[in-house]
C-alpha cells in the first residue's frame, strides 16, 4: 500500500459558518465537493487542503484524518492481518469512495480511502 494523500478532518459545528475563516482567511478558496456534512476546501496555488466534518454520516465515529491509498483491499487485509481495531467496515460509499477506518494504537482514528476506478476524487 502506497499513501498518495494526507488530508486533515477538522470537527466543526457548521461547515458554513467555518467556511469564511479557510476559504478567506487562510486561502483555501476552492471548494473541491460538499456533501453538507463533509467538505474539502483546498488552495488553487499550492493544492494544500483540508476537510471540514460535522459528523461522518455513514460510520459511527467521526476520523481525524483521511489517507488515500493507491490498493484499498491491500491496505484493508494488512490492517485485519495485524489485528488493528476496524472501527467502519471496508464499505463502498454512495458518493463513489471505497474506505474503512483503522484505530492507531493512540486511539486516533484514521480514514483509508481510495476509489476503486481512475478518477480519484476523495
Amino acid at each position: 500500500m502506497k499513501v498518495h494523500d494526507v488530508i486533515p478532518d477538522i470537527l466543526v459545528s457548521d461547515i458554513d459558518a467555518a467556511r469564511g475563516f479557510y476559504e478567506d482567511f487562510l486561502g483555501l478558496g476552492t471548494e473541491e465537493f460538499n456533501l453538507g456534512w463533509v467538505a474539502r476546501f483546498t488552495s488553487a496555488e499550492t493544492g494544500a487542503h483540508v476537510q471540514l466534518v460535522t459528523e461522518d454520516e455513514t460510520a459511527p465515529v467521526t476520523p481525524m484524518l483521511s489517507l488515500k491509498v493507491d490498493d484499498i483491499d491491500a491496505a484493508h487485509a494488512e490492517a485485519v492481518e495485524r489485528g488493528f481495531d476496524i472501527i467502519h467496515p471496508l464499505t463502498t460509499e454512495e458518493w463513489g469512495v471505497t474506505r474503512f477506518f483503522v484505530r492507531d494504537p493512540d486511539g486516533n482514528v484514521i480514514n483509508i480511502t481510495a476509489h476503486r476506478a481512475s478518477e480519484d476524487r476523495e
